[in-house]
């Protein structure tokens, strides 16, 4: 029985053979394919140069990958000795760490390299959306200043006109001194609010043009055909949406309205009181002084203001990168497991085929150490034996001294041959798994 579970192992062995060979062959092919893919992508020069470069190296790793696994499957599995397996499995590794280097990176490049691309492009688009949205918030920011510059430039405006009609602040109607400062303050906080005005059209123009950018760029990187020319676009329209980001950076007002609070209190300038009498005079300079006091509080306040507005993180300027599609595919690796796995996998499916192979045999040696010698010879070697017999014999010679005088004349010597005579063969045997 385990004579002919041995046989049926052998015969197998010998059936699949060829299959083992054009498989290999295959999937050595079908990694130069895409290796000459990946290769493409990242070649510069002329069509002619690139095409026959590319042809060379993708040629050189199908031979290397088939010849690899071709030596692996055909000396792994006869290697009995712990030593041996275990430096052909170091070889092994080394062999497969090489073709992964030198094709699986390529081949992953070919599968998953226009979307790895169309990944990066799509990533560019989320940061410049942030930074364009940062750049508009800052922008803006000094619009929250408005209402209370409002309401300012109306309180001045309310109280110069109480004292022309009812004199509200000095008891005398008429537009003297105090309606004269009041008139000023309200202008100059007028010209605050048209200020501010101005800049929001300005902003809202520029962002605009910025959400433009980003739906053009949003379009090619979901747009069909081939993603060289796309990425060509989009980097066209990255530097368009950087000049905007920048021009929004440039056209916050905080600045002038720091300045303008300063103006209001440093540069106050009060009209000399032109009352008729003494006590007129006396009353205005108390109102004066009122307003002085009103307008350095004001200034405080915008200072204040624009100073939190001064402090808020800049825009940095970001840099684009154009990537190729092998560097595409490196960078986002993580999220193209599955065409990685199918990359390695057209290169390293034949070490599976070389470990069938490798325990097939390994059964193969079991089942015939634990068959008697004469269950291991066929038919052909036993005829072949008393042949060899009867010849001896008749020269006279005994068959079975020539024996034992050749096995010790060889027994200090250690060999690899194996001793047809069961008294001596587990002798031999004992190197093996040294």
């Amino acid at each position: 029985m385990a004579t002919g579970a041995s046989q049926r192992l052998h015969d197998g062995v010998a059936a699949v053979e060829t299959m083992t060979r054009f498989a290999v062959a295959v999937l050595a092919l079908a990694s130069g394919v895409y290796t000459y893919l990946g290769v493409r992508s990242i070649l510069d020069g002329s069509p002619t140069a690139v095409f026959f470069a590319a042809i060379i190296y993708s040629a050189s790793v199908s031979v290397g990958i088939y010849a690899f696994w071709t030596y692996m499957a055909r000396f792994y599995p006869h290697i009995t000795t712990h030593t041996g397996r275990a430096a052909m499995l170091g070889v092994m590794a080394m062999g497969a760490a090489m073709i992964m280097a030198m094709s699986s990176w390529l081949n992953a490049a070919a599968l998953a390299g226009s979307a790895a691309l169309e990944q990066h492009l799509a990533e560019t688009v989320e940061d410049y959306t942030a930074d364009l949205d940062q750049a508009h918030q800052n922008a803006l920011a000094a619009q929250s200043l408005l209402p209370d510059i409002q309401r300012a430039s109306e309180r001045f405006a309310q109280l110069a006109l109480s004292e022309r009609q009812s004199g509200a602040l000095t008891g005398t109607t008429g537009s003297g001194s105090v309606v004269q400062l009041l008139s000023q303050m309200s202008a100059q906080m007028k010209d605050l609010e048209n200020g501010i005005n101005a800049s929001r059209e300005q902003v809202t123009t520029l962002f605009n043009q910025g959400q433009k950018r980003l739906e053009t760029m949003r379009t090619l990187v979901s747009a069909p055909g081939a993603i060289e020319p796309r990425a060509d676009q989009f980097s066209s329209e990255v530097v368009a949406l950087t000049g905007v980001i920048a021009s929004l950076g440039q056209t916050s007002i905080a600045p002038s309205i720091r300045r303008a609070a300063d103006d209001l209190s440093l540069g106050f300038i009060a009209p000399v009181a032109d009352g008729g009498d003494a006590d007129l005079i006396d009353r205005q300079d108390k109102v004066m002084a009122t307003v002085r006091a009103s307008v350095a509080a004001q200034s405080k306040v915008l200072s204040e203001a624009a100073d939190e507005i001064l402090a808020r993180t800049p825009v940095t300027e970001r840099r684009f990168v154009p990537l190729s599609s092998a560097e595409a595919v490196l960078r986002y690796a993580s999220d193209f497991i599955p065409a990685w796995a199918g990359a390695i996998s057209i290169d390293l499916l034949p070490g599976v085929l070389v470990f069938i192979l490798a325990v097939v045999h390994g059964a193969i040696r079991k089942q015939e150490e634990r068959l008697p010698f004469a269950e291991r010879i066929t038919a052909a070697e036993l005829l072949q034996a008393l042949e060899v017999q009867r010849a001896v014999t008749a020269t006279g010679n005994n068959l079975e001294e020539i024996v034992i005088n050749a096995d010790s004349e060889k027994a200090e010597e250690p060999n690899n041959i194996t001793n047809l005579d069961p008294r001596t063969r587990a002798k031999d045997r004992s190197h093996e798994d040294r």
